[in-house]
């Protein structure tokens, strides 16, 4: 067996993968934190990449980019944990799906993206409630996009 084939099953003879395979309940609620965790990652996130763009200048970014910035790490926390796990159910089926796979690259390239903002003094200035400069105008429509693609992604999974 080759390497990656016996990673992949390992991670689906871990107790954990077992478990959910085992009982619909256990997978149902993995599986509703897993949606639980995109919903905050999304709802917070792509509220923040508005205003961030121009959109609800209403609301002050001073009060709605702190929040909302950690409301969408608490979600990507939970979204991550729980795919992890649910990954474990049928990992080989899943490493060999083309949009799982696509899924991962967006992920990637999302976080990668957050990793960039938050290393830019000018994003944590605006999120602050400072200028928004043309760069964290073109990071937050990045961001919006790619998490919006990973979703996509995501529901195309069942599909693929």
């Amino acid at each position: 067996m080759d390497e990656p084939s016996s990673l992949l099953a390992t991670l689906g003879g871990w107790p954990g993968a077992r478990a959910l395979r085992d009982s619909w309940v256990a997978y149902l609620f993995v599986n509703a934190a897993h949606l639980l965790g995109i919903a905050l990652l999304l709802g917070s996130i792509l509220v923040l990449d508005a205003r961030l763009l121009g959109c609800l200048r209403a609301v002050p970014l001073a009060m709605l980019g702190p929040l909302n910035a950690r409301v969408a790490a608490a979600g990507a926390t939970l979204a991550i944990l729980t795919g992890l796990w649910l990954f474990t159910v049928r990992p080989a089926e899943y490493a060999a799906n083309p949009a799982f796979q696509i899924k991962l690259v967006l992920i990637v390239a999302a976080l990668a993206n957050v990793a960039l903002q938050h290393a830019n003094p000018a994003y944590r200035h605006a999120i602050g409630g400072g200028r928004i400069s043309a760069g964290v105008r073109i990071s937050a429509a990045a961001s919006g996009f790619l998490w919006l693609a990973t979703l996509i992604a995501g529901r195309w999974i069942g599909f693929a």
